[in-house]
């Protein structure tokens, strides 16, 4: 699962690969093994940043690579002991503390991302919606496929562009702005302003970012209260799109963060 606008790759292990002996490395973090296990599907090892599902409490930094190749491990671990990068006694607990329930909680994400998605699918302000887990979505067979559980990440694209998208962000009340994702909160995300400020407009775009897209990480919260903030945060960016059609200057409003 790719981010953001989100797309799915076919995990296999190509011609080249196995000719050359060129080692298949999957980023599984937003799937983590609960809901994708790359080693079952021929990958030689597996990436997780553990600070997003795995930890998912917005508590830690961490990383980890999983593989069944113990030479590469063992390589891996020399320069984990060399270079010192490993996590504190206290954050690696709470990291496993996680673990604990990340079943259950990747399981819920999934549920409610899938309702969200369905959801956004039907408003008029919305013009797309990327989710693994929705028939329209381009890849939707392969996710089925290859995907134990969808997980909680989507993306959509709000009509007005970057003031829309700026509008919405600067409206919602229970979704949490930041630049993370995987946590029991849900976390909003305006890339174009955000993650992808200071890439060239025509670079972004090329990659699918545009200027009205939006990446949601959907959390534990109910649903129906998900859904009613970003109702009311929607009906703020479309406001702000007819005024910014109009040529109306309002009050500036920058999202912290922004």
């Amino acid at each position: 699962l790719i981010s953001p606008p989100f797309s799915s790759a076919e995990i296999v292990v190509s011609v080249v690969a196995e000719t050359l002996k060129v080692p298949l490395v999957v980023d599984n973090t937003f799937l983590t093994a609960v809901g994708q296990r790359p080693l079952d599907l021929g990958a030689t090892a597996s990436l997780y940043s553990t600070t997003k599902h795995i930890e998912g409490h917005n508590a830690t930094v961490g990383g980890a690579i999983v593989s069944r190749d113990i030479a590469l491990l063992e390589k891996l671990q020399f320069v984990r002991k060399t270079v010192g990068s490993i996590q504190s006694p206290f954050n690696a607990w709470l990291t496993l503390r996680g673990l604990k329930t990340l079943p259950l909680r990747l399981k819920q994400h999934t549920i409610n991302a899938h309702e969200v998605a369905r959801w956004l699918e039907k408003q008029p302000s919305v013009t797309h919606v990327a989710y693994p887990g929705l028939e329209s979505f381009p890849q939707a067979a392969l996710a089925k496929r290859q995907h134990i559980l969808h997980g909680g990440l989507l993306s959509f694209e709000v009509r007005g562009g970057v003031e829309a998208g700026r509008a919405v962000m600067n409206n919602v009340k229970l979704c949490c702005l930041a630049e993370n994702l995987g946590a029991v909160e849900t976390l909003i995300t305006h890339p174009a302003t955000m993650t992808h400020g200071d890439v060239p407009r025509d670079q972004r775009e090329a990659t699918g970012i545009t200027d009205g897209l939006i990446r949601l990480s959907v959390g534990l919260e109910d649903p129906a209260d998900i859904i009613a903030d970003l109702a009311q945060a929607l009906e703020c960016g479309e406001k702000a799109r007819l005024a910014s059609k109009a040529g109306i200057e309002g009050k500036p409003h920058i999202a912290v963060g922004l």
